[in-house]
């Protein structure tokens, strides 16, 4: 007589859902295995602080009377519209590179709560960003000193107005990052998204005059306009701008760029397909 035994049975394993540490950790990975990434950081980094260094050397006006801060000096537009540029351009790859190759489709799969992915995202790249920014910006500044003391006209950090200046110009790099990021997912597209971001990063204040309130408004509600004023420490002369911008404004604007933009990111991606 043959005895029946029935297979014992099998209880499904259930993975746990993905953390939040888990996600930044999985954006860490992603971010640093890319091989462009630590080869632009540093060409921008140097490109930066080169240009503050040229800019310095370049500046012969001697100064009358006391010495003052040379905030073009330290900070030189040319070489921080580049951070601009390269800041939003990343911040955006981050996110339109995934949609691109398909592999946002694999991370939804694995991860359903996109907004936490984009959470994620938005986390890493801040917290990247930042570094770079205030490698730049503190780089800049004692590159300008380090020249400027030998013509006796060096400032220390807490003379009035260069510490503003120092933690705008840290902090403008992530938030250019964090913009093109919530562009990066709002508009799915590389092409679409960069002319976005350069748009409106760079090509937009310019259009805007402070002549008339409608248009200062305008201007002063942009991200490199707000810079622009934050790193400037004289007052305008009387008259000469009928709508100037205030330092608190400015860094108003600093902080609801990013936090609009990946707010805005956050809820579309819950309500649209991949």
């Amino acid at each position: 007589m043959t005895t029946l035994t029935s297979a014992p049975r099998t209880t499904p394993v259930i993975a746990p859902p993905a953390r939040f540490r888990d996600l930044l950790a999985s954006e860490w990975i992603k971010t640093r295995s890319l091989r462009s990434t630590p080869w632009t950081i540093a060409l921008t980094l140097l490109f930066v602080i080169g240009s503050t260094a040229v800019a310095t050397l370049a500046d012969k006006a001697p100064p009358s009377g006391p010495a003052d801060f040379r905030p073009y000096d330290a900070y030189p537009p040319a070489g921080y519209w580049t951070l601009i540029l390269v800041a939003g351009s990343m911040g955006a790859l981050t996110v339109v590179s995934e949609y691109s190759s398909g592999l946002i489709r694999t991370t939804t799969v694995a991860v359903p709560a996109r907004g936490s992915v984009v959470l994620a995202k938005a986390a890493v790249t801040a917290a990247l960003w930042t570094v770079v920014g205030t490698t730049a910006s503190t780089g800049s500044f004692l590159v300008s000193q380090a020249i400027l003391d030998g013509r006796h006209t060096d400032l220390p950090i807490t003379h009035p107005g260069v510490f503003r200046a120092l933690v705008a110009s840290a902090l403008l790099a992530p938030v250019c990052a964090l913009v093109g990021l919530g562009l990066g997912v709002l508009l799915r597209h590389a092409a679409a998204t960069m002319v976005t971001s350069v748009f409106v990063l760079l090509m937009l204040p310019p259009m805007f005059s402070e002549s008339s309130r409608w248009s200062a408004d305008a201007k002063h509600a942009l991200v490199s306009a707000a810079w622009n004023h934050l790193i400037r420490t004289w007052e305008p002369e009387p008259g000469s701008l009928g709508y100037a911008a205030t330092v608190p404004g400015a860094w108003i604007v600093y902080t609801l760029w990013p936090l609009i933009t990946v707010a805005l990111a956050v809820l579309v991606v819950k309500r649209r397909d991949v």
